[in-house]
């Protein structure tokens, strides 16, 4: 498995992803990591890893779709097998997603299709939800809401906030991001319209979480 990784900021869940790749929990490796800010800690964690890493500026570019072709073609060089977005802050294009299309990963830090875009677990908070959790879905024109591959379920208490939340769910993050990876690595994925199924995975709770397999 070749991957690209795309951020935008602190890069945790790059880091979790480069660390299942460094213990042999997935096979293969990430050829290229590209941050659209140039002060993204994300690339230090890159770096840490001894993996390239890139930044291009946006500012560069006369429009979003005329960025995107740039990164369209940057990114067809490293020929990956999946093109990952761990914390990337910007809205894709069409033209972008339809390249990918398949093979475009992301993770959003809601039980999608709730409360999406910016600042998730604030919404959830302010909704008074007694469940929220994290999301791994294949990328479509529909924002945050592509077709699940992998969720895990964190309860609320009367007393979180919207940065305690966030915790809970990026302890998660941390897990179910590698996993999905390592399952569409084996070829075990299977996509059906909105329906994913994962060929000889463990579905279930323990107690409100997927059985996890390997993280």
């Amino acid at each position: 498995m070749n991957i690209v990784v795309l951020i935008s900021g602190r890069g945790s869940n790059l880091k979790a992803i480069a660390k299942a790749f460094d213990k042999g929990k997935i096979e293969g490796k990430i050829s290229l990591v590209i941050s659209n800010r140039k002060d993204a800690p994300g690339l230090k964690v890159a770096q840490q890893f001894g993996i390239p890493s890139e930044f291009h500026n946006p500012s560069d570019f006369a429009s979003r779709e005329d960025y995107d072709r740039h990164l369209i073609n940057r990114i067809e060089m490293e020929k990956p097998d999946l093109v990952v977005l761990a914390g990337y802050m910007r809205i894709l294009s069409e033209e972008f997603i339809k390249t990918f299309e398949g093979r475009l990963v992301n993770i959003h830090p809601s039980l999608t299709p709730a409360f999406k875009g910016l600042h998730a677990q604030r919404q959830a908070v302010e909704y008074g939800v007694k469940f929220s959790g994290c999301t791994v879905h294949f990328v479509t024109a529909d924002l945050d809401a592509g077709p699940v591959i992998v969720q895990a379920v964190v309860p609320l208490t009367p007393e979180d906030s919207e940065d305690t939340l966030s915790e809970k769910i990026r302890y998660y993050e941390h897990k179910i991001y590698p996993q999905a990876i390592k399952w569409i690595s084996e070829g075990r994925v299977r996509q059906k319209g909105r329906i994913v199924v994962v060929e000889g995975a463990k579905y279930g709770c323990l107690p409100v979480n997927p059985a996890l397999e390997d993280f």
